[in-house]
């Protein structure tokens, strides 16, 4: 069995219709320039209002991937 080392970044991804998108939309924009994605874990959600009405939601997540030096 080989041993692996995973570097962990912190991202924040939002959308205008749900805090599932909002997730979703960072690891995908995360995949596009990082290789071997493995985790993402919600760190926090939260929401952006205007005028007392919510505007977007905010998804901060924390994604592993493999580190290959």
């Amino acid at each position: 069995m080989s041993e692996s080392i995973y570097k962990v970044i912190e991202l924040v991804g939002s959308s205008s219709t749900s805090w599932e998108e909002a997730a979703k939309r960072a690891v995908e924009e995360a995949g596009k320039t990082l290789k071997n994605l493995r985790i993402a874990e919600i760190k926090k959600l939260d929401m952006r209002i205007e005028d007392g009405k919510v505007v977007s939601y905010r998804a901060r997540v924390n994604i592993s991937f493999k580190y290959e030096p």
